[in-house]
C-alpha cells in the first residue's frame, strides 16, 4: 500500500535531526568525562545514549505520518538499537563506530543477491521518486554495491586510525557528501533511462 505524503521538510528533520543532535550533543560534551550511578562515562558515549532513542523516536514518528517505512529504514533502526545499545551498555564506542560498517555491508549483500537473481531491489526503494526503465535500475544497483563496499572500507579506515572527532566529522557530514555526490554523478544514466511520469488528471495544457 503506497504511504501517505508529508513535506519534505518534516521528512528532512525526521531522517537528518538526530544524527544533527548526536553531533551537536558530541561537540558539546566530547572534552569530558561523567560520573552516571557510579560509571565513568565518555561523550562519545553520553552522545550515543541520547542518539539511540532520538532515532528510534523519528523512525516511529515517520511510520505514523506516512504509514510505511522501507526495508533499508527498518534495518537501520535495528542496527542502531543494536550497536547503539551495546557501546551504551558496554561502555565502548567501538560498536558504535562500527554499526555504518555493518549496515553498508548488510545493503551491498542485499542488492547483490538481488542481481544475483536479475532482479534490482533498489527498485524497490526509489522507484516512486526515480522511474526508470528495468536495464537503468540494474545498472544503478550495481553501482550502489559498490559505493555501499567502498563505503564499509572508509569508515573502517577513519575509525581504527583516526580520533573520535574525526570520525563524527566523516559519520555527520562526510558520508552524506559523498551519498548525494555520488548520486548527482548518475544524472546522465537518469537521463538515458528515465521515464517521464503521466501527467495527472485536471493538469493544465501547456
Amino acid at each position: 500500500m503506497a504511504g501517505k505524503k508529508i513535506s519534505p521538510w518534516v521528512k528532512g528533520a525526521l531522517d537528518w535531526g538526530p544524527l544533527v543532535i548526536f553531533f551537536i550533543a558530541f561537540n558539546r560534551l566530547k572534552d569530558g568525562h561523567y560520573e552516571i550511578l557510579g560509571r565513568d562515562y565518555s561523550g562519545f558515549i553520553l552522545a550515543t545514549a541520547l542518539f539511540v532513542p532520538l532515532i528510534a523516536v523519528s523512525t516511529l514518528i515517520l511510520w505514523r505520518l506516512t504509514g510505511k517505512l522501507s526495508a533499508m529504514q527498518i534495518a537501520t533502526l535495528v542496527l542502531v538499537l543494536i550497536f547503539g545499545g551495546l557501546s551504551v551498555w558496554l561502555n565502548d564506542p567501538t560498536f558504535f563506530k562500527m554499526k555504518p560498517t555493518i549496515i553498508y555491508l548488510l545493503f551491498a549483500g542485499i542488492l547483490g543477491a538481488g542481481l544475483l537473481r536479475g532482479k534490482a531491489w533498489l527498485q524497490l526503494v526509489m522507484e516512486e521518486a526515480l522511474p526508470m526503465q528495468h536495464e537503468g535500475w540494474m545498472i544503478l544497483t550495481r553501482r550502489f554495491v559498490g559505493l555501499f563496499l567502498a563505503l564499509a572500507v572508509a569508515n573502517e579506515i577513519v575509525w581504527r586510525t583516526m580520533s573520535d572527532s574525526i570520525w563524527v566529522d566523516f559519520k555527520t557530514f562526510g558520508l552524506p557528501i559523498i551519498l548525494i555526490g555520488f548520486i548527482m554523478a548518475q544524472a546522465k544514466l537518469f537521463e538515458r533511462y528515465g521515464i517521464e511520469k503521466p501527467e495527472e488528471d485536471g493538469a493544465p495544457p501547456e
